[in-house]
């Protein structure tokens, strides 16, 4: 079986997510669990020279959240004190990681045939990332555990972050990425192996042979 060239996205571990009196702290899974689950990442994709990329959302000056230059928008301490020039710097505006900034031709500059989503928020950016990376022929992976979700209120009804995180976790990988734990991850990434990808049909006959 061929070798799959992957590169680990960390994607805006950011201050806003571990604030407690953010509205953007995340809720579940344990924050803290998946932080060290994304430091346990990095160390595996530096041993195995992996490229790696850093991403952070920026809003201008003034915004509520993701201000340039304020507390909430600085890449978390862990994160920071990690952070090795080698490393790809993204700053984007929008959910996708793709849209409006050269994520693109970065990833085919270093043959990327993967890339490994870390990082917040599994009900946005990492959602978003996934499916916009399908038409451009990249294989998509996102670490469970290694991620994370907000409660999620409004007019169209109400969701709990183990609800939301546990429901787009099968979503996703039911077509859009191969959802794993960071350990199932380690051990595929050590062999550059892909990880076990489900698809649609399969998950929508399971599906009807389960409710």
């Amino acid at each position: 079986m061929a070798e799959l060239r992957r590169a680990l996205v960390l994607v805006d571990v950011q201050n806003v997510y571990f604030t407690p009196d953010s509205p953007l702290v995340i809720q579940y899974p344990d924050r803290n669990a998946s932080l060290d689950n994304i430091l346990r990442a990095i160390d595996l994709a530096e041993a195995q020279e992996l490229p790696i990329a850093v991403v952070q959302h920026q809003y201008p000056a003034g915004a509520p959240v993701f201000a340039e230059g304020s507390a909430g928008w600085e890449l978390h301490p862990d994160i920071a004190a990690r952070r090795k020039d080698s490393w790809k710097h993204i700053v984007k505006g929008y959910a996708s990681v793709f849209a409006g900034t050269d994520f693109e031709a970065w990833l085919r500059e270093q043959q990327v045939d993967a890339i490994t989503l870390v990082g917040y928020m599994t009900n946005n950016c990492d959602l978003a990332t996934a499916a916009a990376a399908e038409p451009l022929g990249f294989g998509v992976e996102v670490l469970s555990d290694a991620s994370g979700a907000i409660h999620l209120v409004n007019a169209a009804g109400e969701v709990s972050a183990q609800q939301l995180h546990e429901t787009l976790m099968v979503l996703l990988h039911s077509n859009f990425a191969a959802v794993a734990t960071t350990q199932e991850w380690a051990a595929a990434a050590q062999t550059a192996q892909p990880l076990p990808l489900d698809n649609l049909v399969v998950s929508a006959l399971q599906g009807q042979a389960s409710f």
